[in-house]
């Protein structure tokens, strides 16, 4: 005869979870069968726990940690469910779940899709984030209303996904509403966490959930931004050229006095060489220093036509198309800068590509 039944049909008199080590488990209803609760059975719940009560999908009478012994004073809800009156102690059948209150800690969070901000001096980049955060159960009937409903074990990966979606949809509004320059994104990790943290919240007490910690890991800028700040590093690390020439000549001396048979002419001529590597080191930079900068490129406009966005046209093509006609004194224009479209006679700089009409004729 097997354990099952064995115990079928028997009383329950003792009601407790003990929670396995390394468990993800946020919810576990109690295995009862058909086994019916003795009035008057042990309850124990543990610290982190909380038991909840539910009769016939009603939710009932929710358990602090403690020990109780089951009556119908401690069970006001369900005895007023059963209609039981005057102390009457039969056995019953129950739901009984534990809902796990303690804080779950080191859970990832990521952004599956690279998020789109704009930089002052990089303009519209793309940046990747992720890091960690820890949660727990803050209100145990809206949790069971809300998530576990009739499961009977609900498990944090369950949760995982709505929880992701929630931190990646309110962490881009709080990247785009900080303004901090992508240059400055590391430097700002822990006010971009405590900002999400505020900003998350409130979307997670709708499920009974609290956020209690928010930690930025990482932000990642695309290849390419990365690529251009390590070659700037670079030119920053090789110095002053005048400097490299005398070390290469200092470095030269000892080398030509260890040929003996090289002489002073060994000598002149290491110290040549390095001259030579210097002197070529320093005329390129120097001619790189003194050539003027490359002409700043004009902004870029975006031009409306028939209710579509066209562009960006810089200012030479721009003007040929004034030049033509195909855009006119109120043709809609915007460029970095501007808060809404405008006309493009309204633009400063693109007054003077209009020609001037002449006044009305008078009467």
């Amino acid at each position: 005869m097997g354990l099952f039944q064995k115990v079928r049909g028997e009383f329950i008199d003792i009601i407790q979870w003990t929670e396995p080590d390394q468990s993800d488990i946020l919810a576990w209803r109690f295995q009862r069968y058909n086994n019916e609760i003795k009035m008057g059975a042990q309850l124990t719940v543990r610290e982190g726990q909380t038991a909840v009560f539910v009769n016939e999908g009603k939710l009932a009478d929710v358990f602090a940690p403690g020990m109780y012994r089951l009556q119908t004073q401690n069970l006001p809800i369900l005895s007023t469910l059963k209609g039981w009156k005057y102390g009457f102690d039969s056995p019953f059948r129950a739901e009984v779940y534990f809902i796990c209150t303690r804080q779950f800690t080191d859970l990832k969070w990521g952004t599956p899709n690279p998020i789109m901000m704009s930089d002052a001096q990089f303009g519209v980049v793309r940046i990747r984030a992720f890091g960690t955060y820890a949660m727990h159960v803050s209100d145990p009937t809206t949790f069971l209303r809300q998530q576990v409903a009739t499961n009977p074990e609900f498990e944090t990966f369950q949760i995982a996904d709505q929880m992701r979606d929630t931190i990646v949809s309110r962490f881009t509004d709080v990247l785009g509403q900080a303004h901090i320059p992508a240059l400055e994104l590391a430097g700002n990790y822990s006010k971009l966490s405590q900002l999400a943290l505020e900003k998350i919240k409130p979307d997670l007490a709708s499920l009974g959930v609290a956020l209690t910690l928010f930690y930025v890991e990482n932000i990642s800028l695309p290849p390419e931004v990365e690529q251009a700040m390590d070659t700037r590093t670079k030119m920053g690390v090789l110095g002053d050229m005048g400097q490299y020439t005398r070390f290469q000549t200092a470095t030269a001396i000892p080398l030509a006095a260890s040929n003996p048979g090289g002489g002073m002419a060994s000598i002149g001529a290491g110290m040549g060489v390095g001259v030579a590597i210097g002197g070529q080191m320093a005329g390129a930079m120097a001619s790189t220093a003194g050539s003027p900068p490359p002409l700043a490129a004009g902004p870029s406009y975006f031009v409306a036509v028939n209710g579509n966005q066209t562009g960006p046209f810089d200012p030479p093509t721009l003007a040929g198309k004034i030049r033509t006609g195909e855009i006119k004194p109120d043709t809609l224009i915007w460029k970095h800068g501007l808060a809404q479209w405008a006309a493009a006679q309204s633009l400063e700089e693109l007054k003077g590509l209009f020609p001037d009409a002449p006044p009305p004729i008078p009467k």
